[in-house]
């Protein structure tokens, strides 16, 4: 126990001299959620957006921008980073297992994504007006499982990519796909129908965290059409065990 409290130390203060992740891992989400706080016509009612501002509605987007980057960029680079220079190699041969150390990431890459969701739903609240989720448990739910999902697919990429150069290439094209079909880059009701349905399935289910977060908000993409919450919760954590177990059967430690 004493021996993995260490190596989540270890792997906590590499996280931070990560200045470029920090920031756009943790911070950004939130300053991007501000920036666009400060643009008028996001903090404007319409009818479109069922009597709340759009800031409103867009919130749990900005939140998704963090738990990406995290799982599919991050992750896997570090993960990789180790295996080219033979640090999981080296450790096979001590009492130290590699597991302890790829644990003690998994650890410290989800404290930053919760930090990320403690500062965002913070600073929204007090500096935007945004109301913290309606649904505090679903929303946790939607969160943890979406992640999960994030994450799995995350570790498909570090369980083959011999390279960190390969694997921040890799992590690059996933955060695009993911973002682009989970409908974080063209909302809902502007989604083509096929692009649309692709979205249901594809993590972390910005659907279920909206409509976790307010009810209002999940109505207005629900008219989009859209599974119902706990079916995508249910989707989510499927993808998360399938991904999962098939960066394990993959993975290499050298």
């Amino acid at each position: 126990m004493r021996a993995r409290l260490k190596m989540v130390t270890v792997e906590t203060k590499l996280f931070l001299r990560d200045s470029a992740t920090v920031v756009f891992g943790v911070l950004f989400p939130t300053g991007l959620l501000l920036g666009l706080g400060a643009v008028p016509a996001l903090g404007e009612v319409t009818p479109e957006t069922g009597g709340l501002r759009a800031i409103d509605v867009w919130a749990p987007t900005a939140l998704v921008f963090g738990m990406v980057m995290i799982a599919v960029q991050h992750v896997p680079v570090v993960i990789a980073t180790y295996r080219e220079r033979g640090i999981l190699r080296r450790l096979s041969t001590t009492p130290a297992h590699p597991r302890s150390i790829l644990s003690a990431q998994m650890i410290v890459a989800f404290g930053s994504v919760v930090v990320s969701a403690v500062l965002l739903i913070f600073f929204a609240w007090a500096v935007l007006d945004i109301a913290p989720p309606e649904r505090p448990l679903e929303f946790v739910v939607a969160f943890v499982v979406g992640y999960a999902a994030l994450l799995g697919i995350g570790l498909i990429s570090a369980a083959v990519v011999r390279t960190s150069s390969a694997a921040n290439q890799i992590g690059t094209l996933l955060f695009v796909a993911l973002m682009f079909f989970g409908g974080a880059f063209l909302p809902r009701v502007l989604m083509p129908d096929a692009l649309r349905e692709v979205g249901e399935v594809v993590p972390p289910g910005l659907q279920a965290l909206t409509a976790a977060w307010s009810t209002e908000a999940g109505e207005i993409t629900a008219t989009a059409g859209g599974q119902p919450f706990w079916l995508q919760i249910a989707m989510m954590a499927g993808i998360a065990v399938i991904a999962s177990a098939i960066a394990a059967r993959l993975f290499r430690w050298e």
